[in-house]
């Protein structure tokens, strides 16, 4: 069964660390099933408080997002992403 990744950027904290992210990041896909499903696009919070972006990334289970997101290259891109910006991230299966 389908599992998503969604990441919800609160608030910029640090504009340098979040460039240094979104460099390293895309080389952290590479031997994975990643399916970009929505990416920082345009967004109305229709409840609850602001946020800045969203991107949902779609993997083939829930094995497969954990070995990506405990994968070394994201593990270090990941660094970043926690120096640059206020994150929700979620991992959560899909129900089809």
């Amino acid at each position: 069964m389908s599992a998503y990744v969604v990441f919800i950027r609160e608030a910029t904290i640090d504009a340098a660390e979040m460039d240094l992210y979104a460099q390293a990041a895309p080389a952290a896909r590479a031997g994975h099933d990643i399916t970009r499903v929505a990416f920082y696009g345009k967004l109305d919070v229709l409840e609850g408080v602001p946020v800045e972006g969203v991107a949902i990334l779609r993997f083939p289970d829930m094995a497969a997002a954990r070995a990506w997101y405990d994968s070394p290259a994201y593990r270090q891109a990941r660094q970043h992403r926690w120096k640059g910006a206020k994150y929700r991230l979620l991992l959560v299966e899909g129900s089809e």
